[in-house]
């Protein structure tokens, strides 16, 4: 056993006599994104913050508070990530990716993620919600370097649809039913914790990104490493440097997603019942 593996069983086992159900959906709730989890849009079972779980990664970064929350939304049983890791905090890859193992360990076989991120796109507004179809994750090192863990899956992972076309086609449908209108476009990941300069951000263009954030690629990548659907809802929370002449802070970050919140809440709590009534799972 790797000791990726080990650490990644002990945490398990520290905390699989407190978990209530077997999840259906793992949803990741990004930067400001964070009161899905209080907003009653889940029905709350239990909460087990990160800090109980052995050898587990503890938030740093504003606005995640830290913690597994499990519910159900609708009739869907959901384990809710209420706040994320990232790399720029400090820790390795393998801890960032560590939750996203955690949460298949667990059972689940659908992986929601969502994000903070930059606007790169002409026109794209602070609010905006963008589902992403694919990313770029050259620029950070892929949590599959170094001895691969059969367990989870294979050496060399197909990565051609790391985002699920029929979650796509359900969301798509769900945004329709609520009558609200959401961009979709490629996300690209960068390392942080600065934010990129005009430059950068020309570059990102260029190469095809339509937002850029600092987390989300390396948690497809894992989860897609161990065969789970997957899909994410972007928030675009901010212009990108250069495309905005006003300075770029994480107050907006966070005070933008709270801002959308409402919207954001409906739009997921709708994709994760019709995930069932689709027979995804």
């Amino acid at each position: 056993m790797s000791e990726v593996y080990d650490k990644l069983v002990r945490a398990y086992d520290s905390i699989k006599g407190k978990i209530p159900f077997e999840p259906e959906v793992a949803l990741v709730l990004g930067s400001g994104l964070g009161d899905f989890a209080d907003s009653g849009a889940i029905k709350v079972e239990t909460i087990i913050d990160y800090k109980d779980i052995v050898g587990f990664p503890v938030s740093t970064a504003p606005g995640h508070k830290g913690r597994f929350v499990f519910g159900t939304v609708g009739d869907v049983k959901v384990v809710c990530m209420q706040g994320r890791v990232h790399h720029y905090e400090g820790y390795s890859m393998q801890d960032v990716v560590m939750p996203t193992r955690l949460m298949k360990m667990m059972g689940t076989k659908v992986l929601f993620l969502t994000n903070a991120s930059g606007g790169v796109k002409r026109g794209m507004k602070p609010g905006t919600l963008m589902m992403i179809r694919d990313h770029i994750s050259c620029f950070i090192d892929s949590p599959l370097i170094g001895e691969n863990i059969p367990e989870l899956g294979v050496r060399f992972p197909d990565m051609s649809h790391v985002y699920d076309e029929d979650l796509q086609h359900i969301i798509r449908k769900s945004a329709a039913f609520l009558d609200m209108n959401i961009e979709e476009g490629v996300y690209l990941q960068l390392k942080g914790p600065n934010y990129e300069t005009p430059a950068e951000i020309a570059m990102c263009r260029l190469m095809g990104a339509d937002a850029v954030g600092m987390s989300t690629a390396c948690e497809a990548q894992a989860a897609n490493h161990m065969g789970m659907k997957i899909c994410c809802i972007s928030c675009i929370t901010n212009l990108a440097a250069g495309i905005s002449s006003a300075p770029l802070s994480e107050e907006e970050v966070i005070e933008t997603g709270k801002r959308v919140s409402a919207e954001f809440t409906v739009l997921v709590s709708e994709s994760i019942k019709n995930f069932k009534k689709e027979n995804i799972f």
